[in-house]
This record gives structure tokens, C-alpha cells and sequence, in this order.
């Protein structure tokens, strides 16, 4: 087991971060607890046809270059370019290497990927999240299933379901972000099992008011309370909402090298929230 690395999340893209009112709980202020509300559900098998986006009712695409956080190196794209469903029940998020036509914080962007959210559509206080997927792999591929408590990072909290650099195909790991220990200072723990990017692999949380369970193919690896803060603020006792992205290159992963094998593919079988 290596000490956990977790990227810096200080700038976001900005997107619209609004409370779910349908089948969301209600909002707690930070620090409140939101126990007497029962965990809102959320379930995306991503059946369709090939070749159709991720539905809009459950999911925005974001786009752009993330402002350059991380700097990271894709442009994220919109519509089904670079996630779209493959008509066999999975939506496969493709990092190509292509001229995308637009700028980024370092030049001209060479990557194109994608990234999705359900802010404003779907979000939850509590509840078993868990998504099934096949990693790509391969220097500088950044996958990552994860979840933020609002625009205010890292105030309002991060929750890393699961990531990973592709350079360490056997290793994925779960953090959490939060005030006074964000970035690389974000308290996490690798789970290190087989090459996730041979088959699917189911990666969870088990989030109550004031803990946090992470689990990979049922096996929990890592708990997080209160008590693991350092007397730092728990910020996880409001509603968050999900995120899927394949970034590019960046500060943790590193950039791609001649090595590195493009297209890749993040593919997702589903995500679940009960």
C-alpha cells in the first residue's frame, strides 16, 4: 500500500449548481445533520441506442478546458462525440487525440474527452453510490466517478468515489476534500486489486451523516468519520452531486507519452443510488 496522492481541485468549470427537487432530500446547512430525510434515489443503465448522448434529463455535459485546473490537457466536449451510448446498456466516455478547434490554458488542445454531472437534476445527503465501469489505461489517462457538495470548493466538499492514473492500472483511490484538507492534502486510501481496465469493476460508497464507506466489488477498503479530520470542518452533511470524467494529462497522472495508446475508453454500465 503506497501513500494516497490526490489531485488539487482549486478551480472548477463553472457550471450551475442548483438543489435537486425532485426525488433529492432537503438541504442541511454545512455542519446540520440531515439523518430524518431518507436518501434520494437515482438509477442510469444507460440503455439506448449506439451512438446516442447520455439522457439529458439525468445528466449535463460540461465543456471546455477546466479553466486549466490540474492542468489538464483535454477539451470537453458536448453532445455524443466523446460519450455517447454504445447500444449495448453502457455509455463510454472516449479520450481521443485530435485537434479539438479550441484553445486551452497551455495552447492550441490536442485531447478531446468529456465530463458529466447531475447537478440541478439529481443530487443526495446520504445513500449506497455505486457505478460498475472498465477503466482505460495508459500514461496520463485520468478516469474518476465523484461527487461535490456545491461551487464553493473546498468549502462545500468533494467525495472521490473512485480515481485513478493509468499508469497504475492495478490501483484506484477514494478521498475526500474538504476545508483545511483539500488537494494533495485531501485524506484518502489507495485500494490496489486487479488491472481494472481488463473487465468491469463496481466502486461504491457508503455514506451516512458522519460516515463515509468505500468499497471495491463489495470489499470495503476505507472509512472516514469525523475523527479522521485533524479537527477540521466534515462538510458531507448535505446534498452532493455525481460526476463521470476521463481527464487527460495533469498535475497527478502526468501528461500522455509515446507510450500512451489513444483512443481510450472510460466505459460505464451503470450508476446506481439507493
Amino acid at each position: 500500500m503506497k501513500s494516497p496522492k490526490s489531485p488539487a481541485r482549486w478551480r472548477l468549470l463553472t457550471i450551475p449548481v442548483l438543489v435537486s427537487v425532485v426525488g433529492a432530500v432537503a438541504f442541511a446547512p454545512l455542519g446540520t445533520s440531515a439523518s430524518a430525510a431518507p436518501a434520494a434515489t437515482f438509477s442510469d443503465d444507460f440503455d439506448g441506442a449506439a451512438g446516442a448522448p447520455a439522457d439529458g434529463s439525468k445528466w449535463t455535459y460540461e465543456t471546455g478546458d477546466n479553466g486549466g485546473n490540474n492542468h489538464e490537457r483535454q477539451w470537453y466536449t458536448d453532445g455524443a462525440a466523446n460519450a455517447a451510448l454504445d447500444g449495448q446498456g453502457n455509455l463510454v466516455i472516449t479520450a481521443k487525440k485530435e485537434d479539438s478547434g479550441n484553445t486551452c490554458w497551455y495552447g492550441a488542445c490536442e485531447y478531446t474527452s468529456a465530463r458529466l454531472n447531475t447537478s440541478g437534476k439529481f443530487d443526495t445527503a446520504s445513500g449506497h453510490i455505486e457505478a460498475r465501469m472498465k477503466l482505460p489505461r495508459g500514461q496520463g489517462m485520468w478516469p474518476a466517478f465523484w461527487m461535490l457538495g456545491g461551487s464553493n470548493w473546498p468549502a462545500d466538499g468533494e467525495i472521490d468515489v473512485m480515481e485513478n492514473i493509468g499508469k497504475e492500472p492495478n490501483t484506484v483511490h477514494g478521498t475526500i476534500h474538504g476545508p483545511g484538507y483539500s488537494g494533495e492534502g485531501g485524506i484518502g486510501a489507495p485500494y490496489d486489486g486487479p488491472n481494472f481496465s481488463d473487465d468491469f469493476h463496481t466502486f461504491a460508497v457508503d455514506w451516512t451523516d458522519n460516515q463515509i464507506v468505500w468499497s471495491v466489488d463489495g470489499n470495503a477498503y476505507q472509512t472516514r468519520t469525523p475523527a479522521d479530520l485533524n479537527g477540521n470542518q466534515w462538510v458531507y452533511n448535505h446534498p452532493f452531486f455525481l460526476i463521470l470524467n476521463l481527464a487527460v494529462g495533469g498535475d497527478w497522472p502526468g501528461d500522455p507519452d509515446d507510450s500512451t495508446q489513444f483512443p481510450q475508453q472510460l466505459v460505464i454500465d451503470y450508476v446506481h443510488v439507493s
